[in-house]
């Protein structure tokens, strides 16, 4: 996954289910990831990794316990390791992450929205 040119609308084409992650390409230990969101994820936690959000297409809001940070097309915002957020999106949103290999979506909260990574064809 580390060779090649990789395009991020090509890659987010092939996605067609919200809020799962598909693993573009890794870089040490990092993994940068495609999704497309739409409605709201569930509060949660990283506690041993900063997550990086970065808005390709539409606008998402990333609740956080004492205020919101609005991203729309080209924003991107880090989340510190440990702060509790929850992601939101009004309209279907196109995201790229960048987090730590194996970050669990839900982080430390669970539960059934938890969806391992997938691998882009």
């Amino acid at each position: 996954m580390t060779d090649g040119v990789r395009n991020l609308i090509e890659a987010l084409s092939q996605v067609t289910d919200h809020w799962s992650a598909h693993r573009v390409v890794s870089i040490n230990d990092y993994d940068v990831k495609v999704v497309k969101v739409q409605g709201e994820f569930v509060w949660h936690t990283h506690p041993e990794t900063d997550e990086l959000f970065l808005v390709v297409s539409g606008r998402l809001t990333i609740q956080l316990r004492d205020a919101d940070v609005e991203l729309g097309p080209n924003d991107l915002y880090v989340v510190p390791r440990g702060v509790e957020h929850c992601p939101r999106a009004d309209e279907e949103t196109h995201v790229v992450l960048v987090e730590r290999r194996g970050t669990v979506n839900t982080g430390d909260a669970g539960g059934d929205r938890t969806v391992e990574v997938r691998e882009l064809s």
